[in-house]
């Protein structure tokens, strides 16, 4: 490459990358917006963070921790929605989230924003404040799933998408043909809406698959 090549490339700068709706030729922290997530691990790999954010002309509007992990992990992400809102993108990404994950996290989701790979690259003006909640559905309840398996009973589902679940259906080979379960969201909701808690708990209380064909139904926490 001769001497021309380098100092036209110099005169363009740096390639532009699309942040909300828009091609930037990001220079200063303050270049940046975009709405993206980030996941990261603890260093003993006990746990994971999922970490969301919303920045504005490099500034965090909107944050959202979820962790799974310690109970050292969620007291963590709660310093971190203290901690995170009103910084600058690079104040956050040099900031000890305490949490191993979440400070794992924090750079994953700097590596989406400032090379351009965020969820809103491509939509004109960006995610308004609030958008993370969306993630979360109609209860504002994160989607985590546990399930518990042996080589003695084989697997037991404990909570899914749908909530908690407080019976397995199985059928004659002991397989999980369907369960029941709670979603808690609704429950709370009804609840707090001044609900009976029995007449609460029977809303709340749906089943999924082949439940109705079960040879036998199974408390997954006790059997």
């Amino acid at each position: 490459m001769n001497i021309e090549c380098v100092k036209c490339l110099k005169s363009r700068g740096s390639s532009p990358i699309p942040e909300e709706g828009k091609w930037i030729q990001s220079k200063e922290i303050k270049d940046i917006c975009g709405f993206s997530h980030g996941c990261g691990k603890c260093a003993p790999q006990q746990g994971t963070c999922k970490l969301t954010l919303n920045v504005k002309d490099g500034i965090i509007k909107e944050a959202l921790v979820e962790t799974i992990g310690c109970t050292g992990m969620t007291h963590s992400a709660a310093m971190a929605g203290e901690i995170l809102i009103g910084k600058t993108l690079l104040e956050a990404l040099n900031t000890d989230l305490v949490c191993d994950a979440i400070n794992d996290a924090m750079k994953q989701v700097f590596l989406q924003l400032v090379y351009g790979r965020s969820q809103s690259a491509f939509s004109q003006g960006g995610l308004s404040v609030g958008s993370a909640l969306e993630d979360l559905g109609k209860n504002l309840t994160s989607a985590v799933s546990t399930v518990y398996a042996n080589n003695k009973i084989g697997p037991r589902y404990l909570n899914l998408t749908e909530g908690y679940i407080t019976k397995l259906a199985l059928d004659e080979n002991s397989e999980i043909i369907g369960y029941e379960y709670v979603n808690l969201g609704n429950l709370m909701q009804m609840l707090e809406n001044g609900t009976d808690y029995k007449e609460a708990k029977e809303k709340s209380t749906k089943r999924y698959g082949r439940y109705s064909d079960a040879v036998k139904y199974i408390n997954p926490r006790k059997e």
